[in-house]
């Protein structure tokens, strides 16, 4: 009797894949920056610059008004510097992040009741130490009734930016931030200043983000013109456009139109 032993089977050979390559880094950051992920890494460096610059906002602001012991006037200077400088890299941060957006996102999408009041009092209390820090006086005026109904965060960041520009490029004198009745209904904001005024070259291309500095390097804004041109943006969410009278030597107003009813008559 013959026993036939069937061929040993070999287990088929299993080729592992090899493991997927990186992507080639870029040669420098520009190439990057100009790449597909450019504009999240410049997201992810505004939003890294904004927290720690908040923290030194919040810090800066409890020394100036005497939180953790008496503080003497050289003092009170030195911190309304210290803040002045954190705001405007604190405002450049949020500006990238919200023209990353788009820039004209209105957060509060549909019109709610609001002070207008507190809107003025926080852009104050954001842009007064650089005023003192300059000896500049800030001015509010404010319509009565004051309690509207609006977009109050896009409202107040329009009038924050501007307030901020307004003092940082005006050297003596005042910054007043208003807003006057037209009718019942509808409101005039301004921020009106009494600088330098803006050049006819800087005023063609006031409102572009990115702009070519001038010579002269006291001209009125820097060549980012990122505040400004969401400022737009949001004015025009709003329902209205924001225009600008200038002249040399008589200082700059930015204004607007709202049709902001009373908070009582939707009551």
């Amino acid at each position: 009797m013959t026993v036939q032993i069937a061929p040993e089977r070999k287990a088929p050979i299993r080729r592992t894949p090899p493991p997927p390559q990186p992507d080639p880094e870029p040669e420098d950051l520009s190439s990057f920056l100009a790449g597909p992920n450019g504009l999240d890494l410049v997201v992810e460096m505004a939003h890294d610059l904004r927290s720690p610059l908040t923290s030194i906002l919040f810090l800066t602001e409890a020394l100036h008004q005497g939180q953790t012991g008496p503080v003497t006037e050289a003092q009170q200077r030195a911190l309304g510097l210290v803040y002045s400088a954190a705001l405007c890299l604190c405002t450049a941060a949020s500006d990238v992040l919200e023209l990353a957006r788009g820039g004209n996102q209105l957060v509060d999408r549909e019109p709610a009741p609001f002070s207008v009041l507190e809107v003025f009092t926080a852009v104050r209390n954001m842009t007064l130490p650089l005023a003192v820090a300059k000896q500049l006086e800030l001015r509010l005026v404010h319509p009565v009734p004051e309690r509207r109904v609006g977009h109050a965060r896009a409202l107040s960041r329009v009038l924050l930016n501007l307030a901020t520009n307004a003092v940082k490029y005006t050297d003596s004198g005042f910054v007043e931030v208003a807003a006057r009745p037209l009718s019942a209904a509808r409101l005039e904001f301004s921020v009106r200043d009494s600088g330098r005024g803006i050049d006819a070259a800087t005023l063609r291309s006031l409102y572009q983000p990115v702009r070519r500095a001038p010579a002269d390097a006291r001209h009125h804004f820097s060549s980012a013109g990122l505040g400004l041109a969401i400022c737009r943006k949001l004015v025009r969410a709003m329902g209205a456009e924001l225009q600008v009278e200038t002249a040399p030597a008589q200082g700059t107003r930015f204004f607007f139109q709202l049709d902001l009813p009373p908070a009582k008559s939707l009551a």
